[in-house]
């Protein structure tokens, strides 16, 4: 086996994806951007949900909006449902695993937050059950997929914005939602602060 080839093909694969996402991604990404910033200007709030990877990009986007991401501004209204350990293993244990996402939705959310949705497979159970709640809360809901979208696509309304990076695998689906996160921020930021 030739390492560094294979080293080279992963770079290679990752440009090949990011090239393919801009062509479609854009417009969507752009959407969710004005639907984000017209929440946050409104005092509404960003709730961000998924699993493995997925929670870890959920606590990546809500850091860099409470805290900041790369232009100085006040603290961004912004949660990630994945990080109270107590919350999530009272509800695991005492309903389901398939709700820790939902309570904590039906708790905090309020008409006109958001819900961030990721789930590179479109799949999650849990993340599904937070769109259901999110929706029944009168909240937009931004889906980030990949795999074409898998059964989350189905529940999104005509006001939701689906952000589906177009590839199948995991790897791949993971490195563009870490761009689009920040091109999420870096667009709210620049709603924000009128920048050009």
């Amino acid at each position: 086996m030739d390492l560094n080839a294979r080293i080279s093909d992963q770079f290679e694969q990752s440009i090949a994806t990011k090239r393919a996402a801009a062509e479609l991604m854009v417009a969507p990404i752009a959407q969710a951007v004005d639907l984000m910033t017209g929440s946050l200007m409104n005092g509404g709030k960003i709730l961000a949900c998924g699993n493995g990877g997925s929670a870890a990009d959920a606590q990546h986007f809500a850091a860099e909006l409470v805290n900041r991401f790369e232009m100085e501004r006040p603290p961004l209204a912004s949660i990630a449902l994945t990080t109270d350990t107590s919350t999530l293993t009272s509800i695991a244990n005492d309903y389901a695993y398939d709700q820790v996402f939902a309570k904590q939705v039906a708790a905090l959310g309020h008409p006109g937050d958001i819900l961030l949705a990721i789930s590179t497979s479109g799949n999650s159970p849990n993340v599904i059950e937070a769109i259901h709640v999110a929706h029944e809360r009168e909240m937009h809901v931004v889906a980030l997929t990949g795999k074409g979208g898998g059964q989350m696509i189905e529940l999104l309304g005509p006001d939701d914005v689906h952000l589906c990076v177009p590839a199948e695998r995991t790897a791949r689906i993971q490195e563009v939602h870490l761009l689009v996160l920040h091109c999420l921020c870096d667009g709210i930021d620049s709603l924000l602060l009128g920048v050009e």
